[in-house]
């Protein structure tokens, strides 16, 4: 199960790696460290991919489409860099070795960015997870909006 889990987020990585042009990469911080990359579609939509290890116990990974300012809403801020807040939902799967159960569900996400007028950009986000919890004996449902749903994101900006 690790090793097909590991094997199929390789897999995603490198695609979005070999097909687009990265507008950000970096990490985020929460319950757990993560690697994260977006990618703009447009003006106004990003595809958010994270991967990491949750609680420093297992590995998860989690992808949202991501809309950017919705409803034309801005942050007024007329100083150097920019203001923007964002709302998607999207999917994600994991593993939890201290349980040895797995998870598999719908997430939602909403947040604010600053990204500098150098190539830096800040984060601070929501992203809960709603889905089914499994192991070898038994299936459950999961609400997992615990503390690794809020985190803050560091990313180099590609112009």
């Amino acid at each position: 199960m690790k090793r097909v889990l590991f094997a199929a987020l390789l897999a995603v990585a490198s695609i979005s790696f070999a097909v687009a042009q990265p507008r950000a990469i970096g990490g985020r911080i929460g319950y757990g460290v993560e690697f994260s990359y977006q990618h703009a579609l447009g003006e106004s939509n990003m595809v958010q991919l994270e991967a990491g290890v949750p609680g420093f116990s297992g590995l998860e990974a989690m992808c949202t489409y991501d809309w950017i300012d919705p409803g034309n809403v801005t942050v007024p801020w007329d100083n150097k860099g920019e203001w923007h807040w964002y709302a998607g939902v999207g999917g994600g799967l994991g593993t939890n070795f201290g349980f040895d159960a797995a998870y598999i569900g719908a997430v939602g996400r909403i947040g604010i960015e600053y990204d500098f007028w150098f190539p830096l950009q800040l984060s601070v986000d929501f992203r809960p997870m709603l889905g089914v919890a499994f192991n070898s004996s038994s299936a459950a449902f999961a609400w997992d909006a615990y503390a690794g749903a809020i985190g803050i994101g560091v990313r180099y900006l590609f112009h």
